[in-house]
């Protein structure tokens, strides 16, 4: 299933369980006049760089002028697997691919929007082994090597817009050079001169662009840089770059650095699953979560990163950001009923309203409004001859800390029940009332 999506939003997914994920096209537009470019990340699963990238991009950037389409997460199977290609490389499949090829979709699909009018460059976005020079050093600096290169097919397209392929890679280089964290991560240009001296490469994404008189580069960062913020960094700053040469006008929410680029990495996002409206936030979620009510034939559910995916391996489901296993549910089958909506509860002691599917602070205590005809169930309390646990008073020190569902062992599920069909539910966090005054 492929959506299209406008700016910031939630990605939407359906799968019966092991259904093949779809990549997602995210268009950002800015509504007013000019250049288009397109990202497309993820054609290999391995290369974690090119596609948290284009999932930042997707989540913080704001298009003023032009235009950004993204595709960040382009073989999301592999992704998840964290494979160069499940099905074989995919960017050897842009010159000839048969019908019966697992990837004929995906790569019939992103030639079609390569070729649209409106997308005048595309970039494709990788991590390469090594650091790329045009004279041999070592085993790691060298002509072979691909990392930290921007990659070209040819030195121009005549009469191409954008088409001084040479001239804006060389360009963009030396502006992305300003400001390295070290020194040998410099950015070279590698002309890999593809028509006359590479074969494999004539199968590749960037020269089908070309063939097509569509200029297309590639931003490769280094598999020798081991910190993923460190490739992230780099390849957003390229990303700029070309963005300054089309004079598309952006704004984000964060400065460029590093450390910032760290810190938005580890917020994951949100999961919702709006038949049985429940909300994640995936950024405090515990490795591992027991009795999570699940419908049996099939799971819907949508994020505002495009890099989450819930992948059913055996009687579990794994919920991945990109190639890195966020947290493991351990289902409780169940049929669902959608008769609440909302629901009342005190929280310290104040009488409020909670929708279906919300995440509640308290700092002292709550206590769930019994509901006629429902029964409710705080999972991680009890109290013997309880049936239901609507009217009572509960405070931190009544859990079993392992039923919580964050790292922080503070936010706990309260499950509504009719009759034996699951309703929904809502999380209760206790904050530490120290810091939450800092």
């Amino acid at each position: 299933m492929k959506k299209v999506f406008l700016g910031f939003c939630f990605l939407l997914s359906t799968y019966a369980f092991s259904a093949n994920l779809h990549y997602s096209l995210i268009k950002k537009e800015s509504g007013k006049e000019g250049s288009t470019l397109l990202i497309v990340g993820g054609i290999h699963g391995d290369e974690p760089g090119g596609y948290f990238a284009p999932m930042l991009l997707s989540r913080y950037y704001k298009i003023e002028s032009g235009n950004l389409w993204i595709v960040p997460n382009l073989n999301f199977d592999s992704i998840v697997k964290n494979s160069r290609g499940i099905n074989g490389d995919m960017n050897r499949k842009f010159a000839k691919i048969e019908t019966k090829d697992k990837d004929f979709d995906t790569v019939s699909e992103v030639k079609k929007l390569i070729l649209n009018p409106k997308v005048d460059l595309t970039l494709n976005l990788h991590d390469g082994q090594g650091f790329y020079r045009d004279k041999n050093i070592d085993k790691n600096f060298n002509q072979k090597a691909w990392g930290q290169a921007t990659i070209i097919d040819q030195q121009q397209i005549p009469n191409a817009k954008y088409g001084n392929l040479a001239d804006i890679a060389t360009k963009v280089n030396q502006e992305t050079n300003v400001g390295l964290i070290e020194d040998v991560h410099e950015f070279n240009v590698k002309n890999t001169n593809t028509k006359t001296q590479d074969k494999a490469m004539q199968q590749s994404l960037t020269f089908f662009s070309i063939q097509n008189n569509k200029p297309a580069f590639a931003i490769e960062t280094s598999k020798n840089i081991t910190n993923l913020s460190q490739k992230v960094f780099y390849q957003l700053k390229t990303i700029e770059k070309f963005m300054n040469v089309m004079n598309i006008k952006y704004s984000r929410s964060f400065d460029l650095t590093e450390e910032n680029i760290k810190k938005l990495l580890h917020d994951e996002g949100m999961l919702e699953i709006p038949p049985t409206k429940i909300m994640l936030d995936l950024s405090t979620l515990k490795p591992y979560i027991k009795f999570f009510p699940m419908s049996k034939d099939k799971l819907v559910y949508s994020s505002n990163n495009p890099l989450i995916a819930v992948v059913k391996e055996k009687d579990e489901y794994k919920i991945m950001n990109g190639n890195i296993l966020v947290s493991t549910l351990k289902p409780d089958f169940i049929e669902f009923e959608h008769s609440l909506n909302e629901v009342g509860l005190l929280i310290d002691g104040k009488k409020t309203t909670a929708k279906i599917g919300s995440l509640i602070s308290a700092k002292n205590s709550f206590q769930i409004d019994p509901i006629n005809g429902y029964r409710i169930n705080i999972i991680g309390f009890s109290k013997q001859g309880v049936v239901s646990e609507g009217g009572i008073k509960v405070e931190p020190k009544d859990f079993v800390k392992t039923y919580a569902i964050d790292k922080d062992e503070t936010t706990y599920m309260v499950h509504y029940y009719k009759d034996k069909k699951f309703c929904g539910m809502i999380n209760i966090k206790f904050e530490d009332e120290k810091k939450s005054k800092k």
